[in-house]
């Protein structure tokens, strides 16, 4: 399974406010610690914002934070929100799906479980088990911030 590249960016500037709470950033300050460009990190916001993962406040003094706490935001569910409309194969797609051999393709259902598999794995994570405690990330994000926040041992320890 591939990551579309607006995931991968939305994990990064999730990660990054979670990694600089109590505060708001900026979309500048995302764009050059991410290596991101400003206009892909709009969109991606625009997104997460629609869909409640963040708080955005425009203005002189503006920029983002968490929507909510770290530790209720769960990875699969922002993968699933956000790669849900890229289809794994032509035969996942509603439209412009011109496999014949659909209906009896065994590929398809091994896929189908493939999927589930990969959401499986990523349903007991939260954003807090992937920035808490994890030191080489927090000194690229944020050098000055300790992470305090709760986080499930379970989740961390598969990490």
């Amino acid at each position: 399974m591939r990551v579309t590249k607006r995931t991968n960016i939305a994990m990064r500037v999730l990660m990054f406010c979670a990694a600089n709470p109590g505060r708001l950033v900026t979309k500048s300050e995302i764009a050059q610690k991410c290596n991101a460009s400003e206009n892909h990190l709009a969109q991606v916001i625009n997104q997460l914002a629609q869909l409640g993962y963040l708080h955005t406040q425009r203005g002189r003094n503006g920029g983002l934070e968490l929507g909510r706490p770290a530790s209720q935001i769960v990875i699969g569910d922002i993968f699933r929100a956000l790669e849900a409309p890229v289809p794994l194969a032509e035969c996942f797609a509603d439209v412009d799906n011109t496999c014949p051999l659909k209906d009896a393709c065994r590929l398809r259902t091994a896929l189908n479980d493939a999927s589930d598999a990969f959401y499986a794995t990523l349903d007991p994570i939260t954003l807090d088990a992937l920035v808490c405690d994890n030191t080489p990330l927090m000194d690229i994000l944020a050098p000055s911030v300790a992470c305090t926040g709760a986080r499930s041992e379970s989740a961390l320890a598969s990490l």
